[in-house]
């Protein structure tokens, strides 16, 4: 008895089990509750510190994205769609790494190399003609680059087992590196800035982005059957969530490390390819942005689901186009924004806590009523003493009571 009140004391107040499958709708409701009370919450920041009361500072959001007239509405409806498209497409590229839990923090370099490969042809390729064979050797340039920049830190993690998220980060800034000092050879004023390509661009029918958007979503829904319904998907899903078991049902654990980042390196190249010849039409040191640690968010949000990544993508984007219109209306500097985005951003993440887990607290009037106070009277019982004959309504364990040999009865 003494044993079951040391127990119940020591039971903690608070203690998290996990949850059980939620239905995709009330995990819905929960994320979307979870940017409601975050908008709120930055509502009142904006009123305390800029000024701004709730209905100027959702209406920001909404010109930011959607603008003030049919003419601007356009115009950022289409920026809305190729900035998702492009932060989507560098998402995918990260996302067959993360499902084998290889830790690929090098986009950004993978993709601005690519970039890098697709505007050299177009420097150094001024015998070539035709246009559409310009296009196909800035694509295939641009895809190699990705995969050597991707495969280079996946040959040293399956061979000698090196730390992928320290060679991916590094090769970041190796890759900006390349980036200036060809701008430098290729700018003999010294501005290090190229302009805009007058060759190598998409076709744009109806849309210059049109293409490009298109190109992305069919992109994703290829992703999501290679990563849910192909061997080579299972093969992933398989070494990220043990390699030992892996091995042990006969995959080849090096040969999926190198051959899901030569897929990473075929998307970034592809991403880096659209940069160049369907977005900006130049490269520069910031051509990528900061998307390839941005994608890195989109992916996890999403819980590596290429279909999902659609939404955080778009969230994401949302975010930062109506916060840059805050700074804009309110003519504050960026750092506003950036917290309004961080703390949207941290809702959503803290909320999936919620979806995951399940919070108990400890019942002080249940305790009460199983643990009996010593020497007196069980409340949950008959009234008498559980140790005296009859107390608590159940039987009497049997007495063990030595005789005069010491032996026991």
């Amino acid at each position: 008895m003494a044993s079951e009140h040391h127990n119940a004391v020591k039971e903690p107040l608070i203690h998290i089990t996990k949850n059980a499958a939620m239905p995709f709708w009330k995990g819905l409701l929960i994320r979307a509750a979870a940017v409601l009370i975050a908008f709120l919450l930055c509502s009142i920041l904006a009123f305390f510190l800029i000024g701004a009361n709730p209905l100027e500072f959702f209406g920001a959001f909404i010109k930011g994205n959607f603008g003030s007239n049919a003419m601007m509405a356009k115009l950022r409806i289409w920026k809305l769609l190729k900035d998702t498209a492009i932060l989507l497409l560098i998402a995918l590229a990260v996302t067959p790494a993360f499902r084998m839990r290889f830790w690929n923090i090098g986009a950004e370099g993978q993709v601005l190399m690519s970039a890098l490969a697709a505007a050299a042809v177009v420097y150094y390729g001024k015998g070539i003609t035709q246009e559409w064979l310009l296009l196909v050797i800035m694509f295939v340039a641009a895809v190699a680059a990705g995969i050597i920049w991707s495969v280079l830190p996946a040959i040293f993690k399956a061979l000698w087992n090196a730390n992928e998220t320290l060679f991916t980060l590094m090769m970041n800034y190796v890759a900006s590196f390349f980036v200036a000092y060809a701008l430098v050879k290729w700018t003999p004023d010294g501005s290090s800035v190229l302009g805009e390509l007058k060759r190598g661009h998409l076709p744009s029918p109806g849309n210059e982005y049109l293409i490009f958007t298109l190109t992305v979503l069919l992109i994703t829904g290829i992703m999501f059957v290679y990563l849910y319904y192909s061997k080579q998907g299972y093969e992933i899903s398989v070494v990220g969530e043990s390699q030992r078991t892996a091995r042990y049902i006969g995959i080849n654990v090096k040969k999926v490390i190198v051959r899901t980042m030569t897929l990473s390196g075929v998307l970034c190249g592809l991403a880096g390819f659209m940069i160049v010849a369907a977005l900006d039409h130049t490269v520069t040191t910031t051509s990528v942005g900061g998307r390839g640690f941005t994608a890195i968010i989109v992916s996890w949000l999403a819980k590596f689901n290429p279909l999902i990544m659609i939404g955080t993508a778009l969230l994401v984007v949302f975010l930062n186009q109506g916060a840059g219109q805050l700074a804009t209306t309110f003519r504050v500097s960026f750092a506003f924004p950036d917290v309004v985005v961080g703390i949207v951003i941290f809702f959503v993440i803290g909320c999936e806590f919620f979806i995951r887990y399940k919070v108990h607290f400890r019942h002080k009037n249940r305790h009460a009523a199983e643990v009996p106070a010593p020497g007196g009277e069980g409340s949950g019982g008959s009234g008498e003493n559980p140790e005296k004959e009859g107390g608590g309504g159940g039987e009497r364990p049997a007495e063990v009571i030595p005789d005069k040999g010491g032996k026991l009865k």
